[in-house]
């Protein structure tokens, strides 16, 4: 954690590692891992609701745990920016991190792959390999989503490639 903002080393200290290193497939072990996700999540969650740092919603979107799907957002020049959030748990989790998808802002940015999938590839992927098992979901938020909005909308605001909604709606009022 050497080089890294006091916010970040305060944030990720305060979310729980997971211990169960199991995956899908996993049956029973899966479902205690899934048990860690939502204890690590919900944690998250109300920290940054305690810090008014509310920043997405998220949710299992099928029983197994294996797709989730919910909402992100960002405040930049005081209008928050929403869009689609999903992922699927791949096969070999959790040695492989999820690859988090923003659909609505696919071939908007280079910073992300074919069907909105973000790039985490030269900083994240390192890091969750080195923390695995311990890290999951919410340290893939946290580490991995939270940054690449900070660092992206901002550009993709400014250089038109994304509108607010009252401006998009405004656009076609006329």
């Amino acid at each position: 954690m050497e080089g890294w903002d006091p916010n970040t080393k305060s944030t990720l200290t305060q979310i729980p590692l997971l211990a169960t290193k199991a995956g899908p497939r996993d049956g029973v072990a899966w479902t205690q891992r899934l048990k860690e996700e939502y204890k690590s999540l919900i944690a998250y969650t109300q920290m940054n609701k305690s810090n008014d740092n509310d920043w997405f919603r998220i949710s299992a979107a099928n029983p197994e745990g294996t797709r989730w799907t919910g909402k992100c957002w960002y405040v930049h020049n005081l209008l928050k920016y929403e869009f689609d959030l999903q992922f699927d748990i791949p096969v070999t989790y959790p040695s492989t991190a999820p690859e988090i998808e923003l659909p609505q802002l696919d071939g908007k940015t280079q910073k992300m792959y074919r069907g909105g999938k973000i790039c985490l590839t030269v900083h994240f992927k390192p890091l969750w390999a080195k923390n695995c098992p311990r890290f999951g979901i919410a340290h893939a938020l946290c580490l991995g989503l939270a940054p690449w909005l900070a660092a992206e909308i901002p550009i993709l605001v400014d250089s038109g490639m994304i509108k607010h909604k009252d401006d998009a709606s405004s656009s076609t009022d006329s």
